[in-house]
């Protein structure tokens, strides 16, 4: 997987040196602290914002929900599925593999690069958030420009989702989290670290139960059939 964070961290700093000076953007998708209140990512921020109520908006029979997807959402594998509600508040940071779903209320603050691979399911009300606050309310305050606007600084961190996921209902995961491929999430659970590859891990914080194998197989479910 592709770790778009070091991809933009990387061109931030050739960009530094070739102009001295970074972009609020830039300072952004590097996981720096940045101003929110850019114009740039006010329009990007508010761009998005409008696309996810439009498509919240239509039933879910309705091709013009393709055309809003690809729109916000143009890094994407083929059979993205998102049932909607659905809340991001840039998405062209957010990249999507191949057949993955989303049930309803599924809210994404890609702040920073947020990596999802192939066959990934979300289950309702799971959501992604890259964004950080300072700890001391002296730094978490709200600040005034000369020219009296308000802004705050944030900063973010990148999440990544390997391949063949499933995060079941009711999931926060945090910025700065990998979680590797083959993984299940348990219901409810907030994921603050990593978790390693084939693993069922669930709580809050979010903790690894055991690892996932074939002993797990519903062929050996004979109630199932």
């Amino acid at each position: 997987m592709v770790n778009l964070q070091c991809l933009y961290e990387t061109d931030n700093q050739i960009l530094f040196i070739k102009r001295g000076k970074m972009s609020e953007k830039e300072k952004m998708l590097a996981g720096r602290i940045y101003d929110p209140t850019d114009e740039e990512l006010t329009i990007l921020r508010t761009k998005a914002h409008r696309l996810s109520q439009h498509y919240n908006t239509l039933f879910e029979d309705d091709d013009l929900r393709n055309t809003i997807i690809d729109e916000l959402i143009p890094s994407k594998g083929e059979g993205l599925y998102l049932q909607g509600p659905i809340y991001f508040d840039y998405g062209i940071f957010t990249s999507f593999g191949k057949n993955c779903y989303a049930n309803f209320n599924f809210t994404v603050l890609d702040v920073c690069p947020v990596n999802i691979g192939s066959n990934v399911f979300f289950g309702p009300n799971c959501s992604l958030m890259t964004p950080r606050h300072p700890l001391r309310w002296q730094e978490r305050n709200i600040k005034f420009k000369d020219d009296k606007t308000a802004y705050d600084d944030e900063y973010a961190k990148p999440i990544n989702i390997g391949d063949n996921c499933w995060i079941a209902a009711n999931v926060v995961i945090t910025g700065g989290v990998t979680i590797g491929e083959g993984c299940v999430i348990g219901a409810g659970s907030v994921v603050t670290k990593d978790i390693p590859a084939n693993s069922l891990a669930a709580g809050n914080p979010c903790k690894v139960i055991r690892e996932i194998n074939e002993k797990d197989s519903i062929k050996y479910k004979k109630e199932l059939f």
